[in-house]
């Protein structure tokens, strides 16, 4: 792909954000007109890991504390959406207790353990409601399918790419002597990738279309007479399959994740046409852990979810919003440091031969205070003042950052208000 074409497709949704949108009352119903509903899906960070005790770090920048304003009432607490109505439908890792939760868009709808009650978190839905709520001046309902550790390879594999099959790096390496990441039961293991292959979007589209079957349980504003309008869908998703080296082998070599690309461009078509909406426009959230001085392989991946905006099938309709420039590089570097604090850890307990614990002399009280010492000469309490502020959650979360999260969630909205999606 040049290069230059991939950094301003990249970069030209910086100018999304550049203006903050401040929360008007809606009108009461948009007489005549079709509701509005968004689907929003993906993997853990589509759930969303940023507790609402972080809110406050956004009101330390002066460019996104107007954001902070709009995220809030006049009390200080987290803003309800009076026209805006959510359906959060996920479960447990192992999909064996999928349920859903609904009501008024608020904070809260972010990663659950359990689908019916709020974690104190919030993932991109919020500020997307936010930002459509005060554009759009109508009812809106999003619907959201999250589910964490999924993969596009498998778990939400779409139809039309057919079934998960080894390549020959993984044929020649499980087929071979045994050895680590190498399956001890290859009829097994084929068996449950068979059984896992697509079954999460096959959850994913059955709930959109329980949801669309009888809007008026999830959203009391919706009008059988007007119907809706499948307005837009937001894809984020990609850190299982980034760190997938079977999947997606060749380490560092052009088109590694070409495989990936491929798959998405299956699932965009195939949840247009399962959804019976040909031309409904598509987000894609590029994978922006790490930030924009990511790695070699993050740097390709988010090439490979770049991929399908640049085909011509999708030209108009198919968009790629970078969230790179929305990571938090002071948060980050004192996640590094809290990291090096844990690797100190477990070098005391290994017995590391270059560290001071080498003897094993120490017992647990030592290697408490030596590890308390260690920490203390590494992160500054201010550092870890601001951490407690800012984070929430580890890095491939986004580090738990409500100000990440919520100019993610802006960025996508406004990507589906341009001139050519939604006509407010």
């Amino acid at each position: 792909m040049n290069s230059s074409r991939l950094m301003k497709l990249l970069l030209t949704p910086l100018t999304l954000i550049a203006t903050v949108c401040c929360l008007s009352a809606p009108t009461a119903c948009a007489q005549g007109k079709p509701l509005k509903v968004f689907i929003l899906a993906g993997q853990s960070n589509m759930e969303g890991h940023a507790k609402i005790e972080t809110f406050d770090y956004i009101g330390d920048d002066p460019t996104t504390a107007p954001l902070l304003k709009m995220m809030r009432d006049e009390k200080g607490e987290p803003r309800v959406c009076d026209h805006t109505w959510i359906s959060y439908y996920t479960g447990k890792y192992d999909g064996s207790a999928n349920g859903e939760g609904t009501g008024k868009l608020t904070a809260g709808y972010g990663a659950r353990d359990d689908a019916t009650k709020s974690n104190g978190k919030i993932g991109p839905e919020f500020t997307f409601g936010l930002t459509m709520d005060a554009a759009l001046k109508e009812p809106i309902l999003i619907i959201k399918t999250a589910w964490g550790g999924r993969s596009l390879n498998t778990e939400l594999r779409p139809p039309s790419a057919g079934p998960y099959e080894l390549n020959d790096y993984q044929k020649k390496l499980y087929y071979g002597p045994p050895g680590h990441g190498v399956p001890k039961d290859m009829n097994q293991w084929l068996e449950e990738k068979k059984r896992e292959t697509g079954r999460f979007y096959r959850y994913m589209v059955e709930h959109v279309k329980r949801v669309l079957a009888d809007p008026t349980r999830v959203c009391p504003a919706y009008n059988a007479k007007d119907g809706y309008e499948l307005a837009g869908f937001v894809w984020l998703q990609g850190f299982n399959d980034m760190v997938d080296g079977h999947t997606y082998p060749d380490r560092g070599k052009p088109g590694r994740f070409a495989v990936y690309s491929d798959l998405l461009a299956h699932f965009i078509r195939d949840v247009r046409q399962d959804l019976g909406a040909p031309k409904m426009p598509f987000v894609i959230g590029v994978m922006g852990v790490g930030g924009l001085k990511a790695n070699t392989d993050t740097l390709a991946f988010r090439e490979a979810m770049t991929a399908p905006a640049l085909m011509p099938e999708f030209k108009g309709n198919v968009f790629a919003v970078p969230t790179a420039p929305f990571w938090s590089e002071e948060l980050s570097a004192i996640d590094e440091k809290r990291a090096q604090v844990r690797q100190m850890g477990h070098y005391l307990n290994s017995k590391h031969k270059d560290h001071a614990n080498a003897d094993g002399h120490m017992n647990e009280t030592e290697k408490r205070e030596y590890l308390k010492n260690y920490e203390a000469k590494l992160i500054t309490p201010a550092e870890e003042t601001l951490w407690k502020r800012g984070a929430s959650n580890a890095g491939y979360h986004y580090l738990g950052c409500a100000k990440t999260f919520a100019l993610m969630g802006k960025a996508f909205a406004e990507a589906l208000i341009g001139p050519y999606q939604i006509q407010k």
